[in-house]
């Protein structure tokens, strides 16, 4: 697991279908000459954070973030991530959903491509945005990954794990 921070927060995290090459060209274009760390075991305390939450997101022991996030985008962007990280664990909205939440009733293609840019998946969880009719649609990680996170958040509810 690759991920990339700022001195705010987390920047860039690497999904396993993302080839690594494009994490790191993403890093230059974005962030240029910026200091951006990637190496957590550089005593780097946000991307060890972000890497500890993650597993135990996965393990079912985390259903919140606290790791901060540097969000750079559009305003449009930043406000879509935003209503994005509201969702509750377990829980999905629609792409139309999240349009009308911030006040953009009609945009939610707009959402839809706002969340594929999201690049910090799980953290700021893209993948509890569904489509109209409940389908799952776009996920930069592909659609199985997308599934397996949905169900791994249901099942563990129903567990009933913390």
């Amino acid at each position: 697991m690759l991920v990339a921070s700022s001195e705010k927060g987390v920047v860039r995290l690497l999904l396993p279908a993302e080839p690594e090459g494009e994490f790191f060209a993403w890093l230059r274009r974005v962030f240029g000459d910026e200091n951006i760390r990637h190496d957590p075991g550089a005593g780097d305390d946000i991307n060890e954070l972000a890497i500890a939450e993650i597993n135990a997101y996965l393990s079912g022991r985390l259903k919140a973030f606290s790791v901060p996030v540097d969000m750079r985008g559009t305003d449009f962007r930043r406000a879509v991530w935003r209503k994005i990280a509201e969702i509750p664990y377990g829980t999905t909205a629609t792409y139309g959903e999240i349009a009308a939440a911030i006040g953009r009733p009609g945009a939610a293609r707009a959402v839809g491509a706002a969340s594929g840019a999201n690049p910090v998946p799980v953290i700021i969880p893209c993948h509890r945005v569904i489509g109209s009719g409940g389908s799952l649609v776009g996920y930069g990680g592909g659609l199985d990954l997308k599934r397996f996170l949905l169900n791994l958040e249901t099942l563990n509810l129903e567990a009933g794990n913390q």
